[in-house]
């Protein structure tokens, strides 16, 4: 029996400190089963409160289900209590001895595809769900362009219901082979394939007696060891400055701070800095963290910054290390998926969201939309519709400081809102990826760009 699924003491303060955290997200089309495996992975790795297993068991009773729906661990609004499905992102954070875990289960509807994009962009992992007997369809393109596309360093393909296809290691060997082949195409780094079971429990906690033919990890063996590798305090350090701290009290009467949390980074005392976009360069000459000063302060800490030299910081600007000071540009390249209904297209006013400052910007051009089935691109469609991914060109008013997302997840995505009504539109990831297309003569230099 796996450690993980025998009865254990709660995990103490110490020992949780002593773990990994591992961040990550599952996805999968309608009816595929990802609230049924997260609800297995819960209740398998006794992560499940008595009294949340006794409301799913006395609810299921009620719908005269002869075993616990585990599906209503995660579904927790009525609406989708009452479709079987999955609307909004789910949260849920549990551990075991080896890792801390927080899991965002997110929706398979293709509607719901941009909750999908809120719940990869911060994961390490992602669980992509495919019903053996349906095999890769359009939404599980979708889903694995997503997460190539949020640069997700891992992708777990889990093909389910391998019961209702009598554990054929010819069905899942296809499907795996196929997924596989997309994936890598469109760039995602590590693909591990695995058969399994929700509803009966194969290879989510436990082996499977049924499957003696597969011999890699079960679910949660492989998200227990799997390596986080990534180390946001080595990146680039960057401040994006949420408020400045004046008390002018007696106690405090010259006291000026730049608050915010480090989004990526090392910041040390005596380091030269520069406030992005204005440019202007000082030194650190204290930091404080939970009102104590320290020497060094690192992401994803929340600290005040105190520079030796009074200049003009506000909420929007960049604190960065004068060695490693991104560019500023007006002219921002990304690939974005757009979420909203309303078609984002050429023309486009829109409010600009990056870290913490917000700039009026116009789309300049969409040069191209990826095509989810053989991965092409379509030229110049003019106009991007809702769970479209594409490529575009924006005009901002003022210059901001910009990483690749390539080389940061933090400070190289963006998003664009509608300023009418505040609306998210767009999700953008700075700079080139999979669907980056030819170059493309700029036409939009005499149209009359008002900034």
């Amino acid at each position: 029996m796996s450690s993980a699924t025998e009865p254990t003491e709660p995990l103490s303060v110490e020992q949780l400190s002593a773990t990994t955290l591992l961040r990550f997200a599952t996805a999968g089309s309608v009816d595929d089963g990802k609230s049924t495996l997260v609800g297995r992975l819960l209740h398998d790795s006794k992560s499940v409160l008595t009294d949340q297993l006794e409301a799913v068991e006395r609810v299921s009773a009620d719908r005269g289900q002869d075993t616990p729906d585990l599906a209503l661990l995660t579904d927790g609004l009525r609406a989708e209590r009452e479709q079987g499905i999955t609307i909004d992102v789910a949260y849920r954070y549990f551990a075991t001895a080896r890792r801390r875990f927080i899991l965002a289960d997110t929706p398979g509807h293709v509607q719901y595809t941009r909750n999908m994009v809120t719940g990869a962009s911060t994961a390490d992992l992602a669980v992509v769900l495919v019903d053996a007997r349906n095999g890769v369809i359009e939404q599980t393109r979708r889903h694995a362009a997503v997460a190539a596309l949020l640069r997700v360093p891992h992708v777990v393909l889990a093909v389910n219901k391998m019961d209702l296809v009598g554990y054929r290691e010819s069905v899942f060997a296809a499907i795996a082979e196929e997924f596989t082949a997309y994936a890598s195409e469109l760039g995602v780094p590590e693909i591990t394939t695995i058969p399994i079971s929700a509803l009966a429990g194969d290879n989510v906690v436990e082996p499977s007696a049924n499957m003696d033919w597969y011999g890699g990890p079960t679910v949660l063996e492989h998200l227990e060891t799997v390596p986080v590798s990534h180390d946001l305090a080595h990146c680039h350090a960057r401040l994006p400055v949420q408020y400045v701290i004046r008390p002018q009290t007696a106690e405090h009467p010259d006291y000026r701070g730049y608050a915010g949390q480090i989004a990526a980074g090392t910041f040390r005392v005596g380091e030269s800095v520069t406030v992005l976009p204005s440019g202007r360069t000082s030194r650190i000459a204290g930091i404080d963290l939970l009102g104590t000063p320290v020497d060094i302060a690192w992401t994803p800490q929340s600290v005040t910054l105190l520079l030796t030299d009074d200049i003009d910081v506000s909420r929007g600007d960049l604190l960065v290390p004068s060695k490693d000071a991104p560019p500023t540009t007006q002219d921002v390249e990304a690939t974005v998926c757009h979420v909203a209904d309303q078609p984002l297209t050429v023309g486009h006013r829109v409010l600009l969201k990056h870290g913490t400052r917000t700039v009026k910007a116009i789309v300049k051009d969409i040069p191209s939309r990826l095509t989810l089935d053989d991965l092409s691109l379509h030229p110049h469609p003019g106009r991007l519709a809702a769970n479209d991914i594409g490529r575009v060109k924006i005009r901002t008013a003022e210059p901001l400081p910009l990483d690749s997302y390539a080389d940061s997840r933090r400070t190289g995505a963006f998003i664009l809102i509608d300023p009418s009504d505040g609306t998210t539109l767009t999700a953008g990831m700075v700079g080139e990826s999979f669907a980056a297309p030819q170059p493309v003569k700029d036409e939009g230099d005499e149209d009359g760009w008002d900034f």
